[in-house]
């Protein structure tokens, strides 16, 4: 696996050896990245122009996209599936082995990766917010200014959402490293993890801004940037997650989500042919063609499809039973390809000859990156009608699951009831968003993660016995972490 030189590590690890700066480390910066040297200091004065604000902002975004795309296109399939009973581990790294067998410790490299560049970004961020707020000039209108902050700030929100959902309680840093003198480095590093509630609140303050200031869905170059469609389908996500979840709140925000025109693609594997980028269907979509060499929709690729070594994330047992169960062959024939890789490798779940491997990955000559898409909005609004007790098949819950099933080629649903809707709705987005990094997350904010994995299956209906236990919900916090920050505190169990 690729290995990149992490910012935000960088300044923690000056932060454990006491020196005075890092210039000589931070030397080769990103795409995008401007040199801030003479404006690190908030006392300097200094001022960016309009062109580098809008560097700054490219540069987060490419730090995401290019640098991130380890964690969007391929860790968040790893912590959405594999960690739940859509997928095993696959391939032959043992930290994902851990991950997948519930046996994961503060050592993981893959958990650590995931919290640092989740901070990365945010530093970033962090920066761009910082320096654009300052900035005063004229070439830069205060709408356009304005957006900046909007993209920007919606960017760490969403950052933030995937560290607390992760880890629970995370040091919430708000404000950019000042690298001039080292007492301010520790200071701003070295700080406790802050309660969920006040992470959410964060977030949620980062999301009302954005969006009152981020373009609409239609004045966007690309579903890559953000638009008000990604910060309202964020809202909704948010209120959904968020304890007690607020299903007024969700159900406004998938109206809204609703209301700026995005709708389903008449044929579900339109989704994944490589023929319909940037769809209708598509609300946060990255972007790869036309980026440098185009190595990075390759690379993904190739992490889930193909012959000569063990690939990431192979279906389960469960998925599998349940897209039979269900006689979804529409959503099944297009989220599974099986293969005869007879003699390459052995997997411990499957015989290699009818090896089910993920499908939804293989359009194109290179992936675009779909992050969210209208169809999880649908069912989100499903089940925030369920949760209201607005149940009715002409405006209700059973409406809005049903646009999704009839999409696929399946009848109507026969849950009429909250209990039975439900769990209608649960296994409605399995099938549907199979291997796009949800599955976990849900069991997760409706309280169904222990029951569901304690009872997951390999074949024959064999039990799996996986050790999982409550405080396995959560990642451990990174022992390096640990190590460079006093102030930071073991989940509880690690």
């Amino acid at each position: 696996m690729k290995k990149k030189l992490l910012n935000f590590s960088c300044i923690m690890v000056i932060m454990a050896l006491f020196v005075t700066g890092c210039s000589k480390i931070l030397d080769k910066k990103p795409i995008g990245e401007i040199d801030a040297s003479t404006i690190d200091d908030p006392n300097s004065g200094g001022s960016i122009t309009a062109a580098e604000a809008e560097q700054l902002l490219s540069g987060a975004y490419n730090d995401m996209y290019w640098d991130g795309e380890e964690y969007w296109a391929f860790d968040r399939t790893t912590n959405g599936d594999a960690m739940a009973d859509n997928a095993y581990a696959g391939s032959d790294n043992p930290a994902n082995h851990a991950i997948d067998l519930f046996t994961t410790n503060s050592l993981n490299g893959n958990v650590e990766r995931n919290w640092s560049r989740l901070y990365t970004s945010i530093g970033k961020l962090n920066e761009t917010i910082d320096k654009v707020s300052k900035a005063t000039d004229a070439a830069l209108p205060p709408e356009r200014r304005n957006q900046i902050l909007g993209e920007a700030r919606a960017l760490r929100a969403i950052n933030y959402f995937e560290l607390v959902r992760l880890w629970g309680d995370v040091p919430l840093i708000l404000q950019p490293i000042v690298t001039t003198n080292t007492k301010t480095i520790f200071e701003s590093v070295a700080i406790p993890r802050a309660p969920v509630a006040v992470v959410y609140d964060s977030i949620i303050v980062d999301l009302e801004y954005a969006l009152t200031n981020v373009r609409n869905v239609n004045e966007v170059p690309l579903k890559q940037i953000i638009s008000k469609g990604i910060v309202n389908t964020m809202l909704a996500k948010v209120y959904a997650t968020i304890e007690p979840h607020d299903w007024d709140k969700v159900n406004q925000y998938c109206d809204a989500v609703i209301a700026d025109g995005y709708t389903l693609l008449p044929d579900y594997d339109f989704l994944f042919d490589g023929q319909h980028k940037n769809s209708s269907e598509s609300i946060w979509e990255i972007t790869y063609e036309g980026w440098g060499s185009g190595t990075y929709g390759l690379w993904i690729k190739d992490m889930y499809i193909g012959g000569g070594w063990p690939k990431f994330n192979t279906p389960s047992h469960d998925l599998v039973r349940a897209f039979e169960a269900e006689g979804d062959d529409v959503r099944f024939n297009s989220s599974i390809q099986w293969v005869d890789y007879s003699g390459q490798w052995v997997d411990p779940y499957w015989p290699m000859n009818n090896l089910p491997l993920i499908n939804k990955v293989r359009g194109g000559d290179i992936s675009n990156f779909i992050i969210y898409r209208f169809a999880d909005i649908l069912l989100l609004k499903a089940e925030a009608l369920t949760e209201l007790n607005q149940l009715d098949d002409v405006s209700g819950a059973q409406f809005y699951l049903n646009k999704i099933r009839n999409r696929a080629g399946l009848a109507n649903t026969t849950a009429t009831t909250q209990a039975d809707l439900r769990l209608a709705i649960e296994k409605e987005r399995q099938l549907e968003l199979a291997f796009e990094g949800y599955r976990w997350f849900d069991l997760q904010r409706t309280g169904r993660t222990l029951a569901v994995m304690q009872n997951a299956k390999k074949a024959n209906n064999e039990p799996l016995n996986y050790p999982i236990q409550q405080f396995r919900l959560l990642y451990p916090v990174p022992q390096n972490e640990i190590d460079r920050n006093p102030r930071l505190t073991q989940n509880p169990g690690y």
